[in-house]
Order: structure tokens, then sequence, then C-alpha cells
């Protein structure tokens, strides 16, 4: 897995893995806006796929705010957010037509379920599921769970040939989420840091 650093470079590994395909995008905490620029806008955008964007570490809307900071055309990006509830309560969190709620990130069946009914109602021929991140979800599930949610997901997903993204924060992984990642992915993109020559 070599260090990918711009977002241009970020969706250009996408674009050469063919439908149906699971990446794993490790990023640094410095590259979470290229890796958004790339994922959402460079790739899906402009093959003009449809997006579900599961959010489990910060809510669909700071991720909205932070497309729209982009100048990054959000129409054909749906939302799964499953951290506004237990952030802000189910009367603050914010849900409109193209923002499904999930109660907690430990209602992983309730999850899939939303993905499976957005990628049904998808008008689009390519699709792109994006879950940021599986450290979140590391955090409130344990590996066996994730394990399982994430082989019944992207095997779901693949014959279904939607592109799947799983993001990874460097520094909040460990070995164990590494491997349980690598067993259901089947591309490692890193988004690193660049460095100095």
């Amino acid at each position: 897995m070599s260090p990918v650093v711009s977002a241009q470079k970020i969706a250009d590994e996408l674009a050469e893995t063919p439908p149906s395909s699971a990446v794993s995008l490790t990023m640094s905490v410095d590259n979470y806006l290229d890796v958004i620029r790339g994922v959402v806008d460079l790739f899906a955008n402009r093959r003009q796929m449809d997006t579900i964007y599961v959010t489990a570490t910060i809510s669909s809307d700071s991720i909205r705010r932070v497309l729209e900071a982009l100048d990054i055309d959000s129409s054909n990006v749906y939302f799964v957010d499953c951290i506004s509830q237990i952030m802000m309560g189910a009367t603050s969190a914010q849900q409109d037509d193209r923002t499904t709620l999930v109660e907690s990130p430990t209602m992983l069946e309730n999850l899939m379920l939303k993905i499976e009914y957005l990628i049904r109602r998808s008008q689009s021929k390519d699709k792109l599921v994006v879950i940021d991140s599986i450290n979140s979800l590391a955090i409130h599930n344990s590996n066996w769970i994730l394990s399982e949610f994430l082989h019944i997901l992207v095997s779901g997903l693949r014959s279904r040939e939607a592109y799947t993204v799983i993001l990874t924060v460097e520094e909040h992984s460990t070995p164990e989420l590494n491997n349980l990642i690598n067993l259901v992915c089947d591309h490692g993109v890193r988004a690193g840091k660049e460095e100095a020559e």
C-alpha cells in the first residue's frame, strides 16, 4: 500500500478498480479534506454516481457543510447518519429527504437495511458506499460483530456492483482492525502525509 497524497491521485486509484470493488482507504487526520474531495467529487461526481455516505464519526450535517465549503456538489450524496442521534438526541438531529438516521452505531443491522434501501432506490448506473469511519464503528462494536457486518455488507454491495470505500484513520487504528478490513477489501490506498525529500 503506497502512499497517495493528492485528491486527484486518490480519485485515479479508485478509478482503476472495477465496480463491485471494496477499497480500504487509510488516511491521516490531516488528509481528511483531500480524501473527501478525491472520493466524493473527483471520483463519484465525475462519474455521475450516487454516493451513500455512512457517517459514524461526525454528523451528516457537518459533512454536508464540508462539501459546501469545498464547492462539491452534494445533490447525488445520500447520508446514513448513525452518530447524530447519540450526539444531539432524536429531537435536534436533522433529517431530510437525503438523510436517514440510525439511532446508534451499534445498530449495524439497521444500518445495513438503510444502505440496502438506498442502493435499491438509486437510479444511478454506478453507486458508491463510503463508510466514515471504520474506527468509529470499532469503538461501538466488538471486532467479531464488526467483522460479520463488513462481510455481509461488502458481499451484498458486490452483488449489486456497487463500489465500497472504507475509511480508516491511521492515528486511531489497530493491527486487529487493519486485519479485519484487509479480509473484506480487494485493494488498499493510503492517503499518507507528504514526506519531505
